[in-house]
């Protein structure tokens, strides 16, 4: 598991997400919104909303929330129309950043994560200056109580995916970014219930930081995934187990 996403899982095991479930819940029902405004208000033909209220369970989002977002989405119901952005850059140590915003106001949004950037020792970047850093994953997580490895591995590799670990009393699914749906739905037919389902941008190398640095590197990562228009934040980081769990 790379330094990012067993600091997000630990946030998650220590209930640190807890004290921020109605932006977590503003941020689901964005993605929500934006995915059936794009393909359609029904999952079983959207991928891309499929994978948003799976993401919207995982955090115990209401139903009602859920069918309100779509309907924002699908023009049932009024909502702001957001713009989808990209915008890459440096933490201290050379580690890379790359994050996903919706905003509906790019004026607003560029200029605040530039700040934030600045006072965590980073850099806001160009288009294109870390992307070519990560690929486009599915990661799918399931208790290590619902299922054993061997009929996981069967399910999953069947249906395309790529690698399977244990970790934490959890299996943790890595899929292709076309086969995460494939492998998500043959898990559900066999009516095994992941815990989360994402699509991610996963590393594909990264960087040792330590110290201040490390403590600048969290707190940069922690300031974007606050800000109102960032829906997500990925990083290269390698810490160690310790300062990630004080962090968190």
């Amino acid at each position: 598991m790379s330094g990012h996403s067993k600091w997000a899982t630990i946030k998650r095991k220590k209930g640190a997400l807890d004290a921020k479930r109605g932006a977590q819940f503003t941020k689901a029902a964005k993605e929500i919104t934006m995915a059936a405004r794009a393909s359609g208000g029904d999952p079983d033909l959207n991928a891309r909303l499929r994978a948003a209220i799976q993401a919207a369970k995982a955090i115990n989002m209401p139903n009602a929330n859920v069918d309100r977002a779509i309907k924002r989405g699908t023009g049932e119901l009024e909502g702001a129309l957001y713009e989808e952005i990209t915008y890459e850059g440096y933490a201290p140590g050379g580690v890379a950043v790359m994050i996903e915003a919706a905003t509906d106001n790019r004026n607003r949004t560029f200029p605040e994560l530039r700040k934030i950037f600045e006072k965590c020792g980073g850099t806001l970047g160009s288009a294109g200056s870390v992307g070519f850093l990560f690929e486009r994953k599915g990661v799918i997580e399931i208790p290590a109580s619902a299922t054993t490895e061997d009929r996981l591995m069967e399910l999953c590799l069947d249906a395309g995916g790529e690698d399977i670990a244990a970790e934490d009393e959890t299996f943790r699914v890595t899929t292709g970014a076309t086969t995460f749906h494939a492998v998500l739905r043959a898990l559900e037919d066999a009516g095994v219930e992941p815990t989360r389902a994402e699509l991610e941008l996963v590393a594909t190398t990264s960087a040792k930081v330590e110290g201040k640095e490390a403590e600048q590197v969290l707190r940069l990562v922690e300031m974007l995934e606050d800000h109102d228009d960032v829906q997500h934040v990925w990083a290269n980081f390698d810490i160690d187990d310790d300062t990630l769990a004080a962090s968190a």
